[in-house]
């Protein structure tokens, strides 16, 4: 299967290249041509210099871009030339009812829209262990599973297409809780005098063991925040998570992790540690024993 990928980020670099250890990859597309140009050299990719030609000759196309504007933009640049059949799964973060929307768009064409988003960061796309939370016709995406399959560990069916995406808000909002749990947590163990890594491995090996704690706890207590998960992004993605919570009740009530987490990183980012890994957070936490 003729399979392109457009978005080479962290996490899309590390997908196209399990995808083309694999044998899939065929394709790539990214916005900003050296980077395209440096991945088809090392790995020796056809280069695509448009959308158009990516999609007349992929059968299933992968994007992974940072928002729901660059998704939509994509789309509309793919869809002129894309073939009836083709599929295409989008693994970014973006809202529920823009992935409704697309697949009742590109479902007029013949072509077929899984809305994938994916969870393990950039660890575990380069070890091709990210956790896919898909929604949309489970047929087409059993057809495509050997593909998906070379660059996660799991891959859920979700239901209908928009679930995909409405699960993966359900884990934002988690891994911002934990991140506000293991952060404060922390910072507490550190006024209090106490041995940091010894705390971090007993905890680890307990009930509040959990998989941020075990790797991200070393380096935020010695003050290194290399992005695994930008602030940035996790911002966005809590944003959409906010919509979402206002459709369904219609805008009533708020859910506190997140209205606070949004405060919390905007604080950081407005001091300019967006780029940052979200277990930069702890530098908030701290300041609370200053």
């Amino acid at each position: 299967m003729k399979t392109g990928l457009i978005g080479l980020g962290n996490m899309g670099t590390a997908m196209a290249s399990n995808l083309y250890k694999a044998g899939f990859l065929y394709a790539i597309w990214n916005r900003n041509k050296d980077k395209t140009y440096a991945f088809c050299k090392e790995y020796k990719v056809p280069v695509f210099d448009s959308l158009a030609t990516l999609a007349s000759q992929c059968e299933l196309i992968i994007t992974c871009v940072s928002a729901d504007k660059d998704l939509l933009e994509v789309i509309n640049k793919l869809k002129p030339d894309l073939n009836a059949r083709t599929i295409i799964v989008d693994t970014s973060t973006v809202s529920m009812q823009t992935a409704k929307n697309l697949y009742e768009e590109l479902s007029e064409i013949d072509v077929a829209f899984i809305d994938a988003p994916v969870s393990g960061g950039v660890e575990g796309a380069r070890n091709a262990q990210l956790v896919m939370m898909a929604g949309g016709n489970e047929k087409i995406l059993n057809h495509i599973r050997p593909a998906l399959e070379s660059i996660t560990k799991r891959i859920e069916y979700m239901g209908s297409c928009g679930n995909g995406q409405a699960t993966k808000a359900v884990n934002q909002v988690m891994a911002a809780g934990i991140n506000q749990a293991v952060s404060e947590a922390l910072a507490l163990a550190d006024a209090a005098g106490l041995d940091l890594e010894k705390v971090i491995d007993v905890i680890s090996g307990g009930a509040a063991g959990n998989w941020f704690l075990q790797h991200r706890g070393q380096t935020m207590t010695k003050n290194i925040y290399d992005p695994g998960f930008k602030m940035n992004l996790h911002h966005k993605d809590l944003l959409l998570c906010k919509q979402l919570v206002q459709q369904l009740n219609k805008g009533e009530k708020s859910l506190p992790v997140i209205e606070m987490t949004l405060i919390h990183y905007q604080r950081l980012m407005d001091a300019g540690f967006g780029e940052e890994d979200i277990s930069s957070l702890y530098r908030l936490k701290k300041e609370v024993f200053d």
